[in-house]
């Protein structure tokens, strides 16, 4: 699924995020692939879930 950034908090790298398909979405510093330090609002995202979970995140090329 793919998403785009609508907030983030890089103090503790949480935030928010709407998949293509309208649904919003909240996330926590432990979803976020490794390399990822900070995200902007309006980036586009990979978004891997576990149901109604997302369980990674990872930048969008």
């Amino acid at each position: 699924m793919q998403g785009t950034v609508s907030s983030f908090d890089p103090a503790d790298r949480s935030g928010k995020l709407l998949t293509d398909e309208g649904m919003p979405m909240e996330f926590g510093a432990a979803t976020l692939a490794e390399h990822i330090r900070h995200l902007r609002v309006g980036q586009r995202v990979f978004v891997e879930t576990d149901g109604d979970t997302i369980t990674g995140i990872k930048i969008w090329n």
